[in-house]
């Protein structure tokens, strides 16, 4: 195939894959069937088969894999004694203090239980909590904004961190089961932080009376099964995605300044941020540009619903429309982005 039509094909498919997501509710239902076919369509096109393809795909998602699996057994568990704990841990610090360690706790803890399971969790504590509508759906997108941040930190954390570390795991970088948090740690965890002091702001029970956020029936292990499965085919094929794409992005998107590159990727606002990362990312790029362009894809992926997993789970078990989600997502998303762009244009 002559490179006009092999980039072509896979710039037309990298449009289908950032765009059939969000016009298609089909496609948004079964997303990791269709990222699975246009995977190894993609791969096919760019001729990128081999044995070592094939086995980094396969091995590549089994940690996460296992890790949403087994949390997933564990808080099916303990599931039913979370009310009971928030509340009384309510009563006995406060509810602005309970508020932050819930948003920066989770955050700081979700790159070792995962984005999944953190996500449950703070359905749970939502659905415990009682507060008023308006304040439950601020303290579910800050928190959600928190778990995207916080579980970029370790390959166990979510899909984004996952496929960079695969990515990036060979020359030059060497990438290894801390490199995120050794690159990002100083970005994210005051993010984190900071968005557990904004829910301290948030107004107690008794100030606003409104019907509550109300969470779905608890899960089933067949469920539980299902999300771990689905996450496997997920990350299997962002690897394909992400092999096929990278002569594409060392050829054109590594030429763009960083300066550029941080705002043309607010499309994972409605994408999947890990699957930009498998799209973008590449061995090629600086240290400094792997951080700007990854920091960007975090605070992104908050701002509408697609963006990222928590937001989709926390979505779907508390009835949360687009546009509810998309008036304070937006706002928070863009200011967040445009003072880590001032900060990163000074250092």
């Amino acid at each position: 195939m002559g490179e006009p039509w092999l980039t072509g094909g896979l710039l037309t498919i990298m449009v289908l894959v950032l765009t059939l997501p969000f016009f298609s509710q089909r496609v948004e239902k079964q997303l990791e069937v269709f990222l699975f076919f246009t995977g190894v369509l993609s791969v096919t096109i760019s001729g990128g088969w081999s044995w070592h393809l094939v086995r980094e795909a396969l091995l590549d998602p089994i940690k996460i894999t296992l890790a949403v699996l087994i949390a997933g057994l564990l808080f099916r568990l303990i599931r039913p004694k979370i009310g009971g704990w928030t509340n009384r841990l309510a009563r006995r610090i406060g509810l602005a203090p309970l508020l932050f360690l819930v948003v920066a706790g989770l955050g700081l803890l979700s790159s070792f239980i995962t984005a999944i399971i953190a996500a449950l969790i703070l359905a749970e504590i939502v659905s415990a909590l009682r507060l008023p509508k308006t304040a439950e759906l601020r303290l579910v997108i800050l928190a959600c904004f928190s778990i995207g941040l916080g579980a970029v930190l370790t390959p166990l954390g979510e899909p984004l961190s996952t496929i960079a570390v695969a990515k990036l795991s060979g020359e030059p970088h060497h990438a290894d089961f801390f490199f995120l948090l050794w690159l990002l740690g100083k970005w994210v965890i005051p993010l984190v932080l900071g968005l557990g002091l904004l829910t301290m702001l948030l107004p107690d029970r008794q100030q606003v009376r409104e019907p509550a956020l109300t969470e779905d029936k608890p899960e089933q292990i067949r469920d539980i099964l299902i999300r771990a499965l689905k996450v496997y085919v997920f990350i299997l094929a962002l690897v394909f995605l992400g092999t096929a794409f990278t002569p594409i992005v060392d050829r054109y998107l590594t030429r763009i300044p960083v300066a550029g590159l941080y705002w043309i990727n607010m499309v994972s606002a409605v994408l999947d941020n890990a699957t930009v990362t498998a799209a973008e990312i590449t061995p090629a790029m600086s240290e400094r540009t792997i951080a700007t362009v990854l920091l960007e894809l975090l605070i992104a992926g908050g701002m509408l619903i697609p963006g990222n997993i928590p937001n989709i789970i926390c979505a779907n078990k508390l009835a949360i429309k687009s546009n509810e989600w998309a008036r304070l997502g937006v706002p928070l998303g863009l200011a967040r982005m445009l003072g880590c762009f001032v900060v990163l244009l000074l250092i």
